[in-house]
């Protein structure tokens, strides 16, 4: 892929995958189908279909966080998470993933503890970390594997 190249950038909203100039990523561009931005500052929250999607069809990368309504650490980290996808944005996507609602999609990576983070580029796994982390440690480490 080059630099004419454009981008596929899958909607937060409805997911569908558009194709954004890199020139316009910095331009706030919008959804063509939904009309809405697709970039919003926020986490994804994702299902097993929308993270097929946002894993397997976006240009950028995707930091996912594993995470589940019981668990105290991932609650405490949510605000953090929230803040570096601010920070991030729009050259990664944050995106959570309940692993108790959908279990099926987080099974084939084999998640021991939650919370953990996985980075994806180009569909495949690059790097990971577990553990409740605060915003400047999660954007220094995604920074750091992207």
């Amino acid at each position: 892929m080059t630099v004419l190249d454009p981008l596929h950038i899958v909607c937060p909203h409805c997911h569908t995958t558009n194709r954004v100039a890199h020139a316009d990523m910095d331009n706030a561009p919008n959804c063509g189908s939904c009309h809405q931005a697709l970039f919003t500052g926020e986490p994804v929250q994702l299902d097993a279909e929308s993270f097929a999607k946002h894993v397997g069809r976006s240009h950028i990368p995707v930091v996912v966080d594993f995470w589940a309504p019981w668990c105290g650490p991932c609650r405490m980290m949510a605000p953090a998470f929230a803040q570096a996808a601010q920070q991030l944005s729009p050259t990664v996507r944050l995106a959570k993933l309940d692993t108790e609602a959908y279990p099926q999609a987080a099974a084939p990576y084999g998640i021991r503890s939650i919370p953990t983070m996985i980075v994806f580029a180009d569909g495949k796994e690059v790097a990971r970390i577990s553990g409740a982390l605060p915003a400047g440690e999660i954007v220094r480490w995604v920074q750091s594997v992207v």
